[in-house]
C-alpha cells in the first residue's frame, strides 16, 4: 500500500504566476510558508518551511484570481519531485506539492471558499447544495481481527 498526500495551511510568499502548457491547460505556481513551533529548554522555538505549490486547470485560474502574497490558503495534494538539466549541465531537482484541492482563507466579510481540481466554484448561500455527510465509525461494535483484510 502506498500513500502520497500533503496538507498545507500557510501564507503565500509570492503572487501566483500563471502560464499555460502547450496543450493550453493553465498552470499556476506559488510558494507557501508554514511555521513549526516547539519548546526547547523552556523557550518557544519557531522555524519556517517554504513549499512550492503547482495547480492545474480551474484551480490555477482560481488561484490567480483570488490569491495574492500574504493570503492564507489550505492546499491538499501530492508531493512530486521533478528533474531537468540546468544551463550549466548539472541535474536540477525541485520538490513541489501538486494541488488537488484548494481552500481560500478568510477575508473580511467573506466566506471561506472551497474548490477541488477542475470543478467550478459552488454557489454560496441558501441555494447551495448541502455538504456531504461523512460516515462515522461506531467503536462500540465488536471488531474481529480475523475479518480485517490486511
Amino acid at each position: 500500500m502506498n500513500l502520497n498526500k500533503a496538507f498545507i495551511i500557510g501564507n503565500l510568499t509570492r503572487d501566483p504566476e500563471m502560464r499555460a502548457l502547450p496543450s493550453g491547460q493553465p498552470v499556476a505556481n506559488f510558494g507557501v510558508a508554514t511555521n513549526r513551533f516547539w519548546t526547547k529548554d523552556g523557550q518557544q522555538q519557531k522555524q519556517a518551511e517554504f513549499h512550492n505549490i503547482v495547480l492545474f486547470g480551474r484551480l490555477a485560474e482560481i488561484a490567480k484570481q483570488y490569491l495574492a502574497k500574504g493570503s492564507i490558503v489550505f492546499v491538499e495534494g501530492r508531493i512530486q519531485t521533478r528533474s531537468w538539466d540546468g544551463k550549466d549541465g548539472q541535474k536540477k531537482y525541485r520538490t513541489e506539492i501538486v494541488g488537488e484541492r484548494l481552500q481560500l482563507g478568510p477575508r473580511t466579510g467573506a466566506r471561506v471558499a472551497n474548490f477541488e481540481n477542475n470543478e467550478p466554484p459552488k454557489p454560496a448561500g441558501p441555494k447551495a447544495e448541502p455538504a456531504e455527510e461523512i460516515g462515522t465509525v461506531n467503536y462500540d461494535d465488536d471488531i474481529n481481527p480475523d475479518e480485517i483484510p490486511f
